[in-house]
């Protein structure tokens, strides 16, 4: 009789990570109002924030134009779809301005406590890493003032290739780039419809809750699926890699 082989399982040569809400913290809708109230001067109180985020999420509709699906393409139709969301709750331009600077300030996005050592561990696996955003601007700069610059092989950011998550696209794209399989190439992110759609593609993904807590850590849970695949091909590299 014929034997029947057995596919070999494969072992994961790649990680791809979300940015905001799974390697860095994210506000909350009420942290993001709060915020932008107090860099405008505003009453930033519970009843204030909650006001001003029921007439944002009134004027978003459903679904929200604050996710359009094409709405971190680029810089400027993340500006453009934001304001006329803004314009249309009759907000001031000084609030719409506060509003939008803090969902662009970088900074207010902390790493995870564990994203260091989780990188580390990676690499000393023989992992490739990439960073798959849906974002407008480039947050390069955070990683580097992090000193994770170096560890990334590549960065995927919507606002550069015009097109953004769920679009199966991005995530082929990031895969040529890396130039590993769908297979072998592990997604990690915090939100299902986006992050999710790794599996259209054939790659495997581990979604997790978004970090609100920078303390939070969770990020082992990475590094224990990449050590359960087997034993990927050291490649002996230091850490950091060089920047690239």
């Amino acid at each position: 009789m014929p034997t029947i082989t057995e596919p070999k399982p494969f072992s994961i040569r790649a990680v791809i990570f979300d940015w905001r809400g799974t390697l860095v913290s994210e506000l909350t809708p009420h942290g993001w109002v709060r915020e932008a109230l107090r860099r405008a001067g505003r009453v930033c109180d519970d009843v204030a924030v909650t006001a001003l985020l029921h007439d944002i999420r009134e004027a978003a509709g459903r679904p929200n134009r604050l996710r359009a699906p094409d709405g971190n393409t680029s810089y400027a139709r993340h500006r453009e779809t934001y304001y006329t969301v803004f314009r249309d709750a009759a907000l001031d331009e000084e609030l719409a301005d506060a509003l939008f600077d803090v969902d662009s300030d970088a900074s207010l996005n902390e790493f995870a406590v564990d994203a260091p050592a989780a990188f580390a561990a990676l690499i000393e696996s023989g992992c490739k890493i990439g960073v798959l955003s849906n974002i407008h601007f480039d947050i390069r700069p955070m990683f580097e003032k992090a000193r994770l610059l170096g560890s990334v092989d590549r960065f995927v950011l919507s606002g550069e290739h015009g097109i953004q998550k769920p679009d199966p696209a991005i995530f082929r794209l990031a895969l040529g780039l890396l130039g590993t399989s769908a297979e072998e190439t592990l997604m990690v992110g915090d939100n299902p419809a986006r992050d999710g759609v790794a599996v259209d593609v054939g790659m495997p993904a581990l979604l997790l809750p978004a970090l609100t807590d920078p303390r939070r850590r969770r990020l082992h849970l990475v590094t224990n699926v990449v050590g359960s695949n087997g034993s990927p091909p050291r490649e002996h590299l230091p850490y950091p890699r060089p920047g690239r």
